[in-house]
């Protein structure tokens, strides 16, 4: 479905169980919403689950950048409002879980629990240049010029020496993102700062994350989870950045366990 939030038409969809309680599923950058298919199978009995493209990404509108926070947090409480979603758990891999700390520091009464997959909450001059990189190799060489440089960034040489249909997958993703979404995001990550404000994060909060992700490391997730009165830090193994996609059933497994945890 589409729905109009914020000044942009978003690709939307909503699966699972009417009248159960709601989860709200956000991707990563130049990610789309399929990113969470096998999530969606495994949460449809228990949960009414809405996911959405992020401006300028898989079929929402790719309108000009740069983007912030709070206009991607905007976005979301647009989309919310108009489903009449008024709490919802959240889910989100890499930008998706920052949007998540966001939502749980300045909307802390629509958020019942927060997982934020592959999330650091700010962002160091070395993360910060690496999106200036991601802009001025797309503005050179295309989107396509990022495919083999983000997967080798984001998945462990042994899952990229499988060569599994989970690349391909994400390789279509990012072939598909819009140049001036992907940019747009950039710029909002290049100013990531909630570090700071992470203790005023009431909703439950698991911060996961793959043993070699190389964007988001373990002991940065885990300072983080220590900021967050309710934080709880666990470490996927045999995993990088896309921890759904390179290891789903410790990934799966840890959903599981989590929100049978929570009320």
């Amino acid at each position: 479905m589409e729905i109009r939030s914020n000044g942009v038409t978003f690709n939307c969809e909503v699966e699972g169980k009417e009248g159960a309680p709601w989860i709200t599923l956000s991707h990563a950058l130049a990610n789309n919403l399929t990113l969470w298919d096998d999530a969606v199978s495994l949460l449809k009995n228990d949960f009414h689950i809405l996911r959405y493209d992020h401006r300028g990404h898989g079929r929402s509108e790719p309108v000009a950048g740069p983007y912030t926070f709070p206009m991607l947090i905007d976005d979301v409480l647009g989309l919310w409002d108009a489903l009449g979603i008024k709490q919802t758990h959240w889910i989100g891999l890499s930008i998706g879980g920052m949007i998540g700390y966001g939502l749980g520091i300045h909307q802390p009464d629509r958020i019942k629990s927060i997982v934020a997959c592959d999330s650091r909450p700010d962002a160091p001059p070395d993360y910060a240049a690496y999106f200036q990189y991601r802009i001025d190799t797309a503005r050179e060489k295309g989107m396509e010029g990022l495919v083999e440089p983000t997967i080798e960034r984001w998945f462990t040489p042994e899952f990229r020496e499988k060569n599994p249909p989970a690349l391909d997958k994400v390789r279509d993703m990012i072939r598909t993102t819009s140049p001036a979404g992907h940019e747009g995001n950039c710029e909002a990550l290049k100013t990531l700062a909630y570090g700071p404000e992470l203790h005023k994060i009431k909703a439950p909060t698991l911060i996961l994350g793959g043993a070699q992700d190389k964007g988001a490391p373990p002991e940065a997730l885990q300072e983080a989870a220590g900021k967050i009165p309710n934080g709880e830090h666990l470490v996927i193994p045999d995993a990088g950045h896309i921890t759904a996609l390179e290891n789903p059933p410790a990934f799966h497994a840890a959903l599981k366990d989590w929100f049978s945890r929570q009320g």
